[in-house]
Protein backbone atom coordinates (compact mmCIF):
# COMPACT_ATOMS: atom_id res chain seq x y z
CA UNK A 1 0.00 0.00 0.00
CA UNK A 2 1.17 3.30 -0.82
CA UNK A 3 1.94 5.70 1.91
CA UNK A 4 0.41 9.07 1.75
CA UNK A 5 1.87 11.80 3.83
CA UNK A 6 -0.82 14.25 4.70
CA UNK A 7 1.38 16.49 6.82
CA UNK A 8 2.13 19.95 5.48
CA UNK A 9 5.60 18.99 4.38
CA UNK A 10 5.91 21.87 1.99
CA UNK A 11 5.38 24.37 4.79
CA UNK A 12 7.99 22.65 6.90
CA UNK A 13 10.42 22.60 4.01
CA UNK A 14 9.77 26.28 3.37
CA UNK A 15 10.30 27.09 7.07
CA UNK A 16 13.43 25.00 7.11
CA UNK A 17 14.82 26.78 4.02
CA UNK A 18 13.88 30.18 5.49
CA UNK A 19 15.70 29.31 8.71
CA UNK A 20 18.73 28.15 6.73
CA UNK A 21 18.63 31.39 4.70
CA UNK A 22 18.45 33.52 7.86
CA UNK A 23 21.24 31.49 9.43
CA UNK A 24 23.35 31.90 6.29
CA UNK A 25 22.48 35.62 6.17
CA UNK A 26 23.42 36.01 9.85
CA UNK A 27 26.64 34.04 9.28
CA UNK A 28 27.48 36.22 6.27
CA UNK A 29 26.78 39.38 8.32
CA UNK A 30 29.00 38.12 11.15
CA UNK A 31 31.71 37.15 8.66
CA UNK A 32 31.43 40.56 6.97
CA UNK A 33 31.66 42.28 10.36
CA UNK A 34 34.70 40.23 11.28
CA UNK A 35 36.29 41.01 7.91
CA UNK A 36 35.54 44.73 8.38
CA UNK A 37 37.09 44.68 11.86
CA UNK A 38 40.13 42.79 10.60
CA UNK A 39 40.45 45.23 7.68
CA UNK A 40 40.07 48.21 10.05
CA UNK A 41 42.72 46.87 12.40
CA UNK A 42 45.03 45.97 9.51
CA UNK A 43 44.75 49.41 7.90
CA UNK A 44 44.99 51.10 11.30
CA UNK A 45 48.19 49.15 11.93
CA UNK A 46 49.57 50.12 8.50
CA UNK A 47 48.67 53.79 9.09
CA UNK A 48 50.26 53.77 12.56
CA UNK A 49 53.38 52.15 11.16
CA UNK A 50 53.54 54.81 8.41
CA UNK A 51 53.05 57.58 10.98
CA UNK A 52 55.93 56.16 13.00
CA UNK A 53 58.09 56.10 9.87
CA UNK A 54 57.05 59.68 9.07
CA UNK A 55 57.97 60.79 12.60
CA UNK A 56 61.36 59.12 12.29
CA UNK A 57 61.87 60.83 8.93
CA UNK A 58 60.84 64.20 10.40
CA UNK A 59 63.37 63.78 13.19
CA UNK A 60 66.08 62.85 10.69
CA UNK A 61 65.14 65.80 8.49
CA UNK A 62 65.34 68.13 11.50
CA UNK A 63 68.80 66.77 12.35
CA UNK A 64 69.91 67.18 8.72
CA UNK A 65 68.54 70.74 8.67
CA UNK A 66 70.66 71.53 11.73
CA UNK A 67 73.70 70.00 10.03
CA UNK A 68 72.99 72.00 6.88
CA UNK A 69 72.79 75.20 8.94
CA UNK A 70 76.11 74.31 10.57
CA UNK A 71 77.65 73.63 7.17
CA UNK A 72 76.35 76.94 5.78
CA UNK A 73 77.68 78.74 8.86
CA UNK A 74 81.06 77.05 8.43
CA UNK A 75 81.11 77.97 4.74
CA UNK A 76 80.38 81.61 5.62
CA UNK A 77 83.17 81.56 8.19
CA UNK A 78 85.47 80.00 5.60
CA UNK A 79 84.61 82.72 3.07
CA UNK A 80 85.24 85.44 5.66
CA UNK A 81 88.58 83.86 6.59
CA UNK A 82 89.56 83.55 2.93
CA UNK A 83 88.63 87.20 2.38
CA UNK A 84 90.78 88.18 5.38
CA UNK A 85 93.64 86.06 4.09
CA UNK A 86 93.39 87.72 0.68
CA UNK A 87 93.43 91.16 2.30
CA UNK A 88 96.46 90.21 4.38
CA UNK A 89 98.22 88.80 1.30
CA UNK A 90 97.40 91.95 -0.64
CA UNK A 91 98.76 94.09 2.19
CA UNK A 92 101.89 91.96 2.33
CA UNK A 93 102.38 92.34 -1.43
CA UNK A 94 101.73 96.10 -1.34
CA UNK A 95 103.97 96.70 1.67
CA UNK A 96 107.08 97.52 -0.35
CA UNK A 97 104.98 99.59 -2.78
CA UNK A 98 104.49 102.51 -0.38
CA UNK A 99 108.23 102.65 0.21
CA UNK A 100 108.75 102.92 -3.54
CA UNK A 101 106.04 105.61 -3.72
CA UNK A 102 107.75 107.74 -1.06
CA UNK A 103 111.09 107.21 -2.74
CA UNK A 104 109.62 108.29 -6.09
CA UNK A 105 107.97 111.32 -4.49
CA UNK A 106 111.37 112.42 -3.19
CA UNK A 107 112.94 111.86 -6.61
CA UNK A 108 110.19 113.71 -8.48
CA UNK A 109 110.25 116.71 -6.14
CA UNK A 110 111.99 119.65 -7.88
CA UNK A 111 113.83 122.35 -5.96
CA UNK A 112 111.54 124.99 -4.50
CA UNK A 113 108.58 122.60 -3.96
CA UNK A 114 107.56 121.62 -0.46
CA UNK A 115 105.00 118.93 0.36
CA UNK A 116 102.73 119.47 3.36
CA UNK A 117 100.46 116.46 3.05
CA UNK A 118 100.35 113.14 1.21
CA UNK A 119 97.23 111.02 1.58
CA UNK A 120 96.57 107.65 -0.09
CA UNK A 121 93.11 106.17 -0.64
CA UNK A 122 93.36 102.86 -2.42
CA UNK A 123 95.62 103.52 -5.40
CA UNK A 124 94.88 107.26 -5.46
CA UNK A 125 97.35 109.73 -3.95
CA UNK A 126 96.50 113.26 -2.89
CA UNK A 127 99.60 115.46 -2.75
CA UNK A 128 99.29 118.89 -1.13
CA UNK A 129 102.14 121.35 -0.95
CA UNK A 130 103.52 124.73 -1.91
CA UNK A 131 105.95 125.86 -4.56
CA UNK A 132 107.92 129.02 -5.24
CA UNK A 133 106.26 129.33 -8.64
CA UNK A 134 103.75 127.67 -10.95
CA UNK A 135 106.58 126.41 -13.17
CA UNK A 136 107.87 124.34 -10.27
CA UNK A 137 104.40 122.74 -9.94
CA UNK A 138 104.52 121.99 -13.68
CA UNK A 139 107.95 120.40 -13.23
CA UNK A 140 106.58 118.27 -10.39
CA UNK A 141 103.73 117.07 -12.60
CA UNK A 142 106.13 116.22 -15.46
CA UNK A 143 108.35 114.29 -13.05
CA UNK A 144 105.34 112.39 -11.66
CA UNK A 145 104.25 111.54 -15.19
CA UNK A 146 107.71 110.08 -15.96
CA UNK A 147 107.84 108.08 -12.70
CA UNK A 148 107.50 104.29 -12.60
CA UNK A 149 105.67 104.10 -9.26
CA UNK A 150 103.47 107.21 -9.44
CA UNK A 151 101.61 108.34 -12.54
CA UNK A 152 98.60 110.08 -14.08
CA UNK A 153 99.01 113.45 -12.34
CA UNK A 154 95.93 115.66 -12.20
CA UNK A 155 96.28 119.21 -10.92
CA UNK A 156 93.25 120.10 -8.82
CA UNK A 157 94.01 123.48 -7.24
CA UNK A 158 96.73 126.12 -7.54
CA UNK A 159 96.39 129.22 -5.35
CA UNK A 160 98.90 132.00 -4.97
CA UNK A 161 99.23 132.98 -1.29
CA UNK A 162 101.78 134.71 0.84
CA UNK A 163 104.61 132.47 1.97
CA UNK A 164 104.02 130.52 5.17
CA UNK A 165 107.56 130.84 6.33
CA UNK A 166 107.22 134.55 6.74
CA UNK A 167 109.58 135.32 3.89
CA UNK A 168 108.78 137.97 1.42
CA UNK A 169 107.13 136.79 -1.73
CA UNK A 170 104.28 134.64 -2.76
CA UNK A 171 103.95 130.85 -2.82
CA UNK A 172 101.73 128.70 -5.03
CA UNK A 173 99.80 126.23 -2.92
CA UNK A 174 98.67 123.22 -4.94
CA UNK A 175 96.78 119.96 -4.75
CA UNK A 176 97.75 117.22 -7.18
CA UNK A 177 96.05 113.85 -7.49
CA UNK A 178 98.04 110.89 -8.84
CA UNK A 179 97.73 107.12 -9.01
CA UNK A 180 100.10 104.58 -7.51
CA UNK A 181 101.35 102.31 -10.27
CA UNK A 182 103.90 99.56 -10.50
CA UNK A 183 106.70 99.53 -13.03
CA UNK A 184 106.30 97.39 -16.13
CA UNK A 185 107.70 93.86 -16.33
CA UNK A 186 110.94 94.99 -18.03
CA UNK A 187 111.78 97.28 -15.13
CA UNK A 188 111.06 94.50 -12.62
CA UNK A 189 113.37 92.14 -14.48
CA UNK A 190 116.13 94.77 -14.52
CA UNK A 191 115.76 95.32 -10.74
CA UNK A 192 115.93 91.58 -10.05
CA UNK A 193 119.20 91.27 -12.03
Amino acid sequence: MPRINLLPWRDELRNQRRNQFYAALGGAAVAAGILLLLGYFAFSNVIDHQRDRNNVLKKEIAMLDKRIEEIIDLEEKKERLLARMQIIEQLQRSRPGIVHVFDELVRTLPDGVFLTEVKQTGQRLEIVGSAESNTRVSALMRNIDKSDWVGNPDLEVVEVKSSRRGELGKASEFTVFARQTSPNADAEEEESE
